[in-house]
């Protein structure tokens, strides 16, 4: 099974919305929508589940707008996702989790989260350690960072191999009034 955060659900869900910034790079990767589509190709493949932590829905419907109240439909009218809550063994391990920071005496775990930003990323986590989640695909850099730390496999758009198709760039080739083909422009 694979979690995805809200970075990555939003493209799944809105394959053409707005490009995320590579945390890597600084830039927009401009080829999001092909790379969800290979990560659903893949996901397929392996007949896996994806795992969908409720505080993932709630960060997605912040930025859905007017198609937001159609997401939890979309989600559960799918064999292929399944909702997680954050629920009495999630809050258990979050308060371990967080525990452990503090007595390691950095509860942002180095990262430049909000005390908010903390929570949510960390009910995340929390949520998928108690469903025996080890993988998760994200683009924030600050989930990326906690869940790298808990011991979490992380993918991120960028890193999602290209369909063939997606790769091939096609060559203007035409034929000419000769019946020769030649190299467009």
């Amino acid at each position: 099974m694979a979690v995805l955060d809200s970075t990555t659900l939003l493209h799944l869900l809105e394959p053409d919305a707005k490009a995320r910034i590579d945390t890597r790079t600084g830039r927009p990767f401009a080829d999001a929508k092909d790379r969800v589509e290979a990560l659903l190709e893949l996901l397929h493949e392996k007949q896996e589940v994806v795992l969908v932590p409720t505080p993932v829905i709630s960060e997605v419907l912040v930025h859905a707008g007017g198609a937001g109240p159609s997401y939890p439909k979309t989600l559960g009218d799918t064999s292929r996702f399944r909702v997680a809550p954050f629920d009495q063994r999630a809050a258990v391990e979050l308060a371990e989790m967080t525990r452990q920071a503090i007595a390691q005496g950095d509860l942002r775990a180095g990262t430049d989260a909000t005390r908010a930003q903390l929570r949510f990323d960390r009910q995340i986590l929390a949520i998928a350690r108690v469903q025996g989640e080890t993988d998760i695909y994200t683009d924030d850099g600050n989930m990326r960072k906690f869940a790298e730390n808990e011991g979490f496999r992380v993918t991120g758009l960028p890193d999602i191999p290209l369909p063939r198709s997606s790769r091939q760039a096609s060559l203007p080739i035409s034929d000419d009034d000769t019946g020769h083909l030649t190299l467009g422009d």
